[in-house]
This record gives structure tokens, sequence and C-alpha cells, in this order.
């Protein structure tokens, strides 16, 4: 049966006839995913100065900031670094005033030039020493100070090259280190990567620079992103492959762990 209907009886019944036109239809993919840490911007710290551990300040889960001393270590090495420094100081300050000396006499016609010019190369070399020692200490973060007390002449503080999380420690006290072992790993949370899994299916559909919405599973956490990356590749056990995306962290929402849901358009 067919039913006729006046424009009267439309209106009354709010009923509205419009005429078709073009428009975009948004097809939305959800796929699995993971928060991990930005590779990028995990710092491995080593103490480049080998020694014995006397303080041990932070432990992993623990957030630091740049400059934070992360460990003290007692190192003779150090102590040599800086008699060095400070001998040289030394020798600077007796070339100077022999510098001073040997110059007024030659000018007062008293002595030689050749023994005016004699003291100003030794005086010359002596400030390359207090430069060349100077930056050894500088080269390990060191402020060169002379008249240092004993005590402070060995302590070597570690800082934390970065703002982050302490993810790894691997120094206790008492432990002898060498110079090139890596006693904590600090890793920068103001970004994070979305791992998402991606099915051979939906490979076609997944683009870099492609806007992706992430919810977190077990929270109420969501953030917007963009994909930077696909593997070319099908991992060989679970024929996925993984696209990233990268989200702000500024705010420490996402941690690392967190399983997600992505959603992107295409």
């Amino acid at each position: 049966a067919r039913l006729e209907m006046t424009d009267d009886m439309l209106k009354t019944m709010g009923v509205e006839i419009q005429t078709a036109g073009p428009a975009i239809v948004k097809s939305t993919l959800k796929l699995p995913g993971e928060i991990v840490f930005n590779p990028d911007r995990i710092v491995q710290v080593v103490p480049r100065l080998p020694g014995v551990v006397a303080e041990v300040n932070f432990e992993p889960g623990q957030m630091v900031k740049k400059g934070d001393v992360l460990a003290v270590i007692e190192s003779q090495m150090l102590a040599d670094l800086h008699s060095q420094y400070m001998a040289a100081q030394k020798r600077l300050s007796l070339a100077r005033t022999v510098y001073q000396r040997e110059k007024q006499l030659w000018e007062e016609k008293i002595s030689a030039k050749q023994d005016y010019l004699a003291a100003e190369l030794v005086l010359n070399e002596a400030q390359i020493a207090v430069d060349l020692a100077a930056e050894k200490l500088k080269a390990l973060g060191v402020r060169p100070e002379p008249g240092l007390p004993a005590k402070e002449l060995t302590r070597y503080e570690v800082r934390a090259p970065i703002s982050g999380l302490i993810i790894t420690r691997t120094v206790a006290l008492g432990a002898a280190l060498k110079e090139d072992i890596t006693i904590f790993t600090v890793a920068d949370m103001s970004t994070v990567w979305t791992a998402v899994t991606v099915y051979p299916k939906d490979l076609s559909i997944v683009r870099v620079g492609q806007k992706a919405l992430v919810k977190a599973t077990a929270f109420d956490v969501e953030g917007e992103g963009v994909v930077t990356y696909i593997t070319t590749l099908i991992g060989g056990q679970t024929r996925t492959a993984t696209a990233r995306v990268i989200l702000d962290n500024k705010d420490g929402r996402w941690h690392p762990g967190m399983f997600v849901n992505i959603e992107l358009v295409s």
C-alpha cells in the first residue's frame, strides 16, 4: 500500500524533506596497542671516572630533574686531576712573578732581552698547562677550583643528564666502579610512543600522517597523535606489523606498559 502525505501533514509531524548531496563518509579503524618508552629519549648514565660508591640517592621508578645528584663516587683519579690543576696554578703564579720582574729589569736595561723573552715563554707554557688541567676537569662536569679541602678532592658527583624517570639502577653503596659501566638509565617522559598492532588486512588503510585517537583500556585517559612510522615487515610469529604514534606526555598521564585502543580515521 502507498500512503501519500500532504505538506501540512509533514509539517505537523515535524518531518523535513531535503535534497541529497555529496558528503565525506569517514570509516574508523580500531586497533590494539601499548604505550612504550621513546627510545630516542633514553639516556645511559656512566660515571666517567673509576672509584668507590659513597652515596646513592635515587631508585628505579623515581622522577629526577636535570642536574640532580644521582650518586657520589670517591675517585682517586679525580684527586689526581685536582692536584694537577692546583700545581699548574702555582707554577703559573710563580712564572707570572718572574716574568714581571724580568720585564721590569729589561725595561730598566739591567738585564738582557733574552732573559725577558725566556720568562715570557715560561709564563705562556704555564698558562697552557693551567688551561689544559682545567679542561680535563670541565670535561667531567667538575668546576676547577684552587684550594679545595682535602676531603673534596676525591668527591665526584654523578648528575642526571636529563629530567625523567629512572628505569634501572645497577649501583650499590661500596661498589667499585669502572668509568664506562652504566649505573643508571633515565627516560625522558615528556613524550611516549604508542606501538600499534596492525593486522595484514589493515595495512592498506594505515598510513603515515594519519590522525589517531588513543584511549587507555583500564583508565579514563585519551589523547591524540599522528602515525609517524609503519614497519614494512610482518612479524614472524604474530604475523602483524607495528605502527608508531607519538603522544605528548608533559602531564605524565601516559605510563609505559599501559594497554590502549587506537582509532584511526580512514
